[in-house]
């Protein structure tokens, strides 16, 4: 899952990306508003963290241009702000949730879960495709009864391909998903990693989930 976090207090910004990469996401940040409203009016992500007093152009403003402009992205405000009114402004303005500074990282962990889920079929945080469970609560994988250890990248993408299951997702699609901005990654990196989850989730099994649609990409089935 890729986020992108839009904070101009760079102590605050680092803690939380470093927080969320702990937990398995891809984080891009953007310290000003508008850095934060070109990443997202050009990239994909899964969920913004926008703060309302932003320099050059503020998160109420993000708001209301992404939805003008028919970015649904689920987006979480942060604000210092405690009163009643900001918060309004900012959920009638497109913004899905808010949270009050200070918070806690669990709090945040929690907001972000529930509005990934909040698009689609509540899958709770175990998804499942087939006999392969993921457990995105504590990284647990099984194919079966049989425990599969992930690396955290590897993690993330198997993820991506079980929330997309039956959907044919290309490799620019998996790059914008599981990696940042900033990483350079070649298109031959997700074949190195797709080839890795397919030792990992289909050897020894007659049934295997992990499809090559050749000239298009790649898709999980059941």
């Amino acid at each position: 899952m890729r986020i992108l976090v839009v904070e101009d207090e760079h102590r605050i910004a680092n803690s939380i990306k470093k927080g969320l990469e702990q937990e398995k996401y891809a984080v891009d940040v953007a310290y000003t508003g508008e850095d934060g409203y070109d990443l997202a009016s050009s990239e994909e992500y899964d969920v913004l963290i926008l703060d309302l007093m932003l320099p050059k152009m503020d998160g109420i403003t993000i708001c209301r241009e992404l939805r003008k402009n028919n970015k649904h992205v689920p987006i979480l405000i942060l604000t210092a702000k405690s009163q009643l009114e900001d918060k309004v402004v900012g959920l009638n303005s497109g913004a899905d949730d808010y949270l009050t500074k200070p918070f806690s990282f669990e709090e945040l962990i929690a907001r972000i879960r529930a509005l990934v889920r909040r698009p689609k079929i509540n899958l709770g945080s175990v998804l499942k495709v087939a006999d392969l469970t993921l457990d995105t609560l504590t990284f647990v994988a099984k194919r079966g009864k049989e425990n599969i250890t992930l690396s955290s990248k590897e993690f993330s993408l198997l993820e991506y391909l079980m929330r997309n299951s039956g959907k044919i997702l290309s490799k620019d699609n998996i790059i914008s998903h599981v990696w940042d901005y900033d990483a350079d990654i070649l298109p031959n990196t997700v074949e190195v990693y797709i080839k890795a989850l397919r030792n990992k989730i289909d050897h020894g099994h007659k049934k295997l989930l992990i499809q090559t649609v050749r000239g298009f990409g790649y898709k999980l089935t059941n």
